[in-house]
């Protein structure tokens, strides 16, 4: 499953550094970035847009003919939808998902964009949100954006992760050093 995921993840990469360079030298990134959100939003709010991508049933044919459908009706511009039917020619459309997150990231790199995700125990309000955002901005130089989802799990405090720095305020891991630490001395 580990290889599967690591040839999905180098197909889409090969893709989307394709349409990125395109869309640069086009000047068209503001319009792929759109774009990508549209088609990104419908793959993950269609579960039947999702059976088309991975369907071993349908043909080369079937597969190609649905998702232009879906492109034409987003009325997506020339380099995805063309990128996005000769996906479908090679039978490559179960890395679509890939090649948009693959995009999304490139395009956030070249605007000098990181997004941090963060884990908190409870929803952060949105001065919180602001606060964190603007310190994590000044700390890496760069335009911040964060991905929030709460486990409650942590009892208090959150998890920040920037990029390879990782930093943990949680309760809970709190709770499980201190559980260490007395072992230790017990």
């Amino acid at each position: 499953m580990a290889q599967s995921a690591s040839i999905t993840r180098t197909v889409a990469a090969r893709y989307a550094q394709a349409v990125f360079d395109i869309a640069r030298a086009e000047g068209a990134l503001d319009d792929l970035s759109r774009e990508v959100d549209v088609l990104a939003e419908a793959i993950e709010g269609s579960e039947d847009l999702r059976g088309v991508l991975t369907s071993p049933v349908l043909s080369r044919e079937e597969q190609s003919g649905a998702v232009s459908a879906v492109a034409d009706a987003m009325k997506l511009g020339p380099l995805l939808k063309n990128t996005v039917a000769l996906m479908g020619e090679n039978r490559r459309l179960f890395a679509l998902p890939q090649l948009l997150t693959a995009l999304r990231g490139l395009m956030a790199e070249a605007r000098g964009e990181v997004t941090a995700q963060v884990v908190s125990a409870q929803a952060l309000s949105a001065a919180q949100a602001e606060r964190l955002t603007r310190s994590l901005s000044e700390k890496s130089g760069k335009t911040v954006k964060l991905d929030t989802t709460v486990d409650e799990g942590l009892i208090g405090g959150m998890i920040v992760q920037l990029g390879s720095q990782m930093i943990d305020t949680s309760v809970r891991s709190k709770l499980t050093s201190l559980k260490n630490t007395m072992k230790e001395v017990g």
